[in-house]
């Protein structure tokens, strides 16, 4: 009831969706077709919601909870809530969801005839983040990206009626990408959650342990060891770029969006002579436009 003085509950949808903003790398641009944007804000809202359940970020009321049907003395743990999430989202190919956010997923996997394979993975890369805190080799963390990146690029083809098996294979090569930067920049935060994503192998490399992760600014072995995975990075990211070029109009501005952020995002990292651990280096729009331009014409 309004009118009481008493305080509303948040809503949870708009509360998840309102994150789009502060996004690395926006999937929904104004400049998109609106039958586009509405339904990649239905996936983004998506996996926006599955990776605040993954990481404790949930709204403290425990709307969200209630909305899947776990109780408020269960609302707190992680892998019981991703069990109730998937299991709204079986209910979303056949039935009725309850969460507010898959029920706005429902008619964008109806019209774009979607399969519930990537929705899926990145509930298992949430899943995995509360089993898995390290990673032994570069192999390991590329198969986590596989489930918790690389559904976002497939979804984003099946929504614009653009997906191939090759689009598919330089998509995988952005998102993972994307997500490897992201960690690169997240170093401090991700400690802070108990979690690292650098390989050990690679640590072991460059004579890094855990604990030079924790100090205020970076010595030199954890910057070369970031050098060394930006690098990685870039070169996959220059190994997915064709994927802009096989496009055409508002989605190519799109992809080159994708493409040009991760590169952009990688030279700030360069110019904080890779030493990320008093925050995330970010990149000026100026830099991040001159990279669109690079990338749509095909260079870098």
């Amino acid at each position: 009831m309004t009118g009481t003085g008493a305080t509303r509950p948040a809503d949870p949808e708009r509360g998840t969706l309102d994150k789009a903003a502060s996004e690395n790398f926006p999937v929904a641009p104004f400049f998109l077709p609106r039958a586009w944007r509405d339904d990649l804000m239905a996936v983004y809202g998506f996996a926006r919601l599955v990776d605040d359940i993954g990481d404790g970020d949930l709204a403290p009321s425990g709307a969200d909870a209630a909305l899947l049907g776990v109780s408020p003395a269960d609302a707190e743990d992680r892998l019981l809530l991703l069990d109730a999430f998937e299991a709204d989202l079986n209910r979303v190919f056949s039935g009725e969801p309850r969460h507010p956010l898959l029920r706005r997923l429902q008619p964008t996997v109806r019209r774009r005839s979607l399969t519930p394979e990537p929705f899926l993975g990145l509930i298992a890369a949430n899943r995995q983040d509360q089993l898995v805190s390290r990673y032994e080799t570069y192999d390991d963390l590329l198969a986590y990206c596989e489930l918790s990146a690389n559904p976002v690029g497939r979804l984003v083809l099946s929504v614009t009626g653009t997906s191939t098996p090759e689009r598919v294979r330089l998509s995988d090569a952005i998102c993972t990408a994307l997500q490897i930067v992201e960690h690169l920049q997240d170093v401090a935060e991700d400690l802070g959650r108990d979690r690292i994503y650098l390989p050990a192998e690679d640590m072991k490399r460059f004579h890094a342990q855990e604990s030079d992760l924790a100090t205020k600014s970076a010595g030199a072995s954890v910057r070369a060891l970031v050098a060394y995975e930006a690098e990685r990075a870039r070169n996959l990211l220059n190994e997915g770029a064709p994927l802009v070029g096989s496009v055409h109009g508002r989605l190519k501005l799109l992809l080159a969006g994708f493409v040009a952020g991760g590169r952009a995002a990688i030279h700030a990292i360069a110019a904080a002579e890779y030493d990320v651990l008093p925050g995330p280096p970010k990149p000026g729009k100026l830099r991040l436009l001159r990279e669109v331009g690079v990338t749509l014409r095909g260079e870098g």
